[in-house]
């Protein structure tokens, strides 16, 4: 049975005055609904109703399969109230159609065939066509539907395995190509389950030109890449993963995009898309252009492509890139090579106010999903209300934490006593902004090593070195994000042209890895005192951070009922410690609920048996304390006896 279309019999257009009121305005957020590419009926004839953007051209017509790729057989007609918006019906044009515009431009003698912005699929990379796309789908995810603002709250426990879906997994029979979306989603969900993860992000899913870019040089914003399957395939994945209690968090890119010359860069023989002006125009880092954040079009465009993406594939948050980046006019630039804002400084006002446009209307459509920030700077209230003069972002990558940690734990314990200050200092700001503590992808590329190559010591201390840090990450205040491979262990550095190195996985200590990756999600996950109270300096109490020589530090987190504490030690050398006391706050048994150095994990087995009773000899300012063991290079973590 056929699909029925929209009729466009009476006004010959799916896009009405009012729309363009709105798109000129930057205050239209489903722009997709209205440009790009759209199967309809126009008096009793099947066919596509196509628009773009082009002010600045002279003419712009449709070629395609369909029409022998030759310009002006299919042409578009502009709209006559000066939006710049082209349209047309082509006739016999449907679902699965190759497609692009071929624009001349009214500057320069300029043509050039571009790929459609609000394309929904394209061809495979290297090939740029776009695809006439019909997005429907039946999604049978409403019970994780319903049940999300509880699993996206500020006070869940929210653990995300970060995943490069083209090398997670790869098929070496087949030449070691990738596995689709649907071949994905039961392997995926199986090992997140396993593991204990709440959600998963993918890096930037959208489709992109050069796939060593990690999608991170976005084209298609309203499309996943075809590298993988078609867009109902990307949309069983994420139903799958909902189905299975999985929530999915996309990475998205408004910062940046690449200059392929079947893209968005110089669309109409202007510069439409990105800035005009060449300090604010093109990215020195990365080689690429910056979008013109202050043209209402652009925001319209931008703000529609984050909505695409929560309303038609049900994400459940966006995880925005490189927030820095758009903040800064002098971000990667030298004296000289940027100009000031009105005010002489080197704010970007235009950036400032898109970013909370974007997260005011997110919010305002979808007040369950989470809005993340890259954001590695002191800038302050990236995570408050816009209402109070911030960004509006739900939840902001704690670089700072992830520096200093990484660089204390590549140290040799010998010298870690040097620096405890690597160790303690996050907690001075550990609640300013709500955080995620990420060791993510970023850090394991580039020849920075693997997670574990950055352990020192042999390789049964970096293993032990890999599970405290680890232990100390789900321990401490903010949301927790581990790239793929990390939670087994692997030891090779992430590259995205090979799968990770799951042989591992027939090893016990790799095995053991895993198990306390899993054991610690699930203790995160169960116990309120580690996740409960991450914004709030109630929620994280020191016992000793004094201890340099010996490297170890004591903490209590808490939840919001009086009994709901934990306990942590860590001790950050690989001599053992007995009879080690630390103070608590009250009596009774406390239960070592886990402990690195178990022997399942690959530890050596110090421990304490399974918990201690307080003593009532007064330790750390507190009239209770625990003799404990504290096993080499190991965590423990108790808490009260049945809690």
């Amino acid at each position: 049975m056929q699909q029925a279309l929209p009729d466009i019999t009476k006004t010959g257009s799916l896009i009405t005055d009012y729309d363009v009121y709105l798109f000129r305005q930057g205050n239209h957020f489903r722009l997709y609904e209205r440009l790009g590419s759209h199967p309809v009926v126009l008096e009793g004839t099947r066919g596509t109703f196509f628009a773009v953007w082009a002010p600045n051209a002279a003419e712009v017509s449709v070629i395609g399969d369909f029409n022998g790729w030759e310009a002006g057989k299919n042409p578009l007609a502009v709209r006559s109230e000066g939006s710049g918006i082209w349209e047309g019906f082509i006739p016999d044009v449907g679902h699965g159609a190759l497609y692009k515009y071929h624009i001349r431009s009214r500057y320069n003698d300029y043509s050039v065939d571009k790929g459609d912005p609000f394309a929904y699929y394209w061809e495979i990379p290297p090939k740029t066509a776009s695809i006439v796309w019909d997005l429907t789908y039946t999604w049978r995810d409403r019970a994780w539907m319903r049940g999300r603002e509880e699993n996206n709250s500020h006070d869940a426990p929210i653990s995300i395995y970060e995943v490069h879906p083209g090398s997670w997994r790869k098929v070496p029979e087949e030449e070691n190509r990738s596995l689709s979306y649907r071949e994905a989603a039961d392997k995926l969900a199986d090992h997140m389950l396993d593991a204990g993860f709440t959600h998963v992000e993918f890096l930037p899913i959208m489709e992109h030109p050069f796939y060593a870019s990690w999608g991170y040089q976005t084209l298609g914003y309203f499309a996943p890449t075809s590298r993988y399957g078609t867009p109902q395939d990307f949309m069983y994945l994420i139903n799958y993963l909902h189905q299975r209690g999985i929530g999915v968090i996309l990475d998205w890119v408004p910062s940046h995009f690449p200059a392929d010359g079947y893209g968005l860069s110089y669309f109409d023989g202007t510069h439409l898309y990105e800035h005009a002006l060449p300090g604010q125009r093109y990215h020195p880092e990365w080689k690429s252009y910056i979008f013109n954040l202050g043209r209402n079009e652009v925001r319209s465009f931008l703000v529609s492509s984050a909505l695409f993406w929560l309303e038609r594939y049900h994400a459940d948050g966006l995880r925005v890139d490189a927030v820095s980046s758009m903040l800064y006019l002098d971000y990667a630039r030298s004296a000289g090579e940027w100009i000031p804002n009105v005010y002489g400084g080197r704010e970007n006002l235009e950036a400032i106010g898109f970013l909370r446009k974007v997260n005011d209307t997110v919010h305002a459509n979808y007040p369950d999903v989470l809005v993340i920030a890259e954001e590695a700077t002191s800038w302050p209230g990236v995570t408050a209300p816009t209402a109070t003069g911030g960004l509006g972002f739900d939840l902001k990558w704690n670089m700072g934490w992830m520096h200093d940690t990484l660089d204390y734990f590549a140290l040799d314990p010998v010298f870690r006593k040097y620096r405890p200050d690597l160790l303690t200092f996050s907690i001075w700001y550990a609640f300013s902004e709500r955080y995620v503590l990420p060791l993510s992808h970023d850090e394991v590329v580039h020849e920075k090593s693997s997670l574990i190559g950055k352990m020192p010591g042999d390789e049964w201390r970096k293993r032990a070195n890999l599970r405290l840090l680890l232990g100390y990450m789900f321990t401490h205040p903010g949301k927790k994000l581990l790239f793929m491979g990390a939670e087994f262990g692997q030891w090779s550095e992430w590259s995205h042209d090979a799968g990770l190195e799951w042989h591992l996985l027939e090893y016990p200590p790799h095995q053991g890895i895993l198990q306390w990756v899993g054991d610690l999600n699930r203790l995160y996950r169960r116990l309120p005192a580690l996740h409960e109270r991450d914004a709030d300096p109630g929620g994280f109490e020191w016992v000793d951070f004094s201890d340099v020589e010996k490297s170890i530090v004591s903490y209590l987190r808490r939840g919001h009922a009086a009994d709901e504490v934990v306990l942590v030690s860590c001790n950050c050398t690989p001599v053992p410690r007995y009879g080690y006391r630390v103070g608590v706050p009250f009596g009774g048994f406390w239960e070592e609920v886990l402990n690195s150095d178990a022997v399942e994990y690959g530890g050596s087995g110090v421990g304490n048996m399974g918990g201690v009773e307080a003593e009532q000899v007064p330790a750390h300012g507190r009239p209770w304390s625990l003799p404990l063991t504290l096993p080499p290079l190991g965590v423990v973590i108790f808490a009260p006896e049945g809690v």
